[in-house]
């Protein structure tokens, strides 16, 4: 009896500690970002002396504005992430404003520390993400305006205006660093450069495919 009242107890403390290690509510009201510390990072930015936390660290401007949509791929990313707003510093969310030219696209990409949930304000988009391997499911739709679409964290996905008129979208992220991880980007313009030969193996193409990918990258 006093052996399984032990084992009791054991456990109620174990437990109780992999609560408070995983307790994911903030413990101060905010920690406004402080980029000029040299201060030892963990899990976000260290934090600002919450005395000399003011309105501007809470706020951010200019999400009205059209995005420049005059590249290669017809789209443009406004984020609103811990960088314009140091208040959201560990509280876990962020936003983007996207903005879509005729056809334009938002290439496949990734955020490894985030699912994104996006609406369309204006125009048609067609969305979808890749389930993981082994089944690579594409999950698509085609969305109007006033629709929304969930990518789930991790997962490739990507965007493409459908309309011969521009499109726009706001979507929320559940970090306030999400990061984005560009497929083709990641893949032909790493630096450096990942090697042709395992390029050319894994896409079973010639390598001045590879090298002719890399060029644009």
């Amino acid at each position: 009896m006093a052996n399984q009242m032990l084992l009791l107890i054991t456990l109620l403390a174990m437990t109780c500690a992999l609560v408070f290690a995983f307790e994911p509510s903030p413990l101060q009201d905010f920690c406004v970002a402080d980029t000029t510390s040299s201060a030892t990072r963990v899990n976000g930015l260290p934090c600002l002396d919450s005395k000399l936390a003011q309105a501007e660290h809470f706020f951010f401007s200019g999400l009205h504005i059209p995005g420049n949509t005059s590249n290669p791929v017809g789209g443009k990313v406004t984020p609103v992430n811990v960088v314009q707003i140091p208040g959201l510093n560990t509280l876990g969310i962020s936003l983007a404003r996207i903005d879509y030219a005729p056809w334009g696209v938002i290439p496949p990409h990734t955020h490894p520390r985030a699912t994104e949930i996006l609406t369309v304000l204006e125009g048609s988009l067609y969305v979808g993400f890749v389930t993981s391997n082994p089944d690579n499911k594409l999950i698509s739709k085609v969305l109007y305006k006033g629709d929304v679409f969930v990518f789930p964290v991790g997962l490739v996905h990507f965007q493409q205006n459908v309309g011969n008129g521009n499109a726009i979208s706001l979507s929320s992220l559940s970090s306030q660093n999400p990061g984005v991880n560009t497929i083709a980007n990641a893949v032909f313009g790493a630096n450096p450069s990942i090697p042709d030969d395992v390029l050319a193996k894994s896409f079973q193409v010639d390598k001045s495919v590879i090298s002719s990918l890399q060029a644009k990258f």
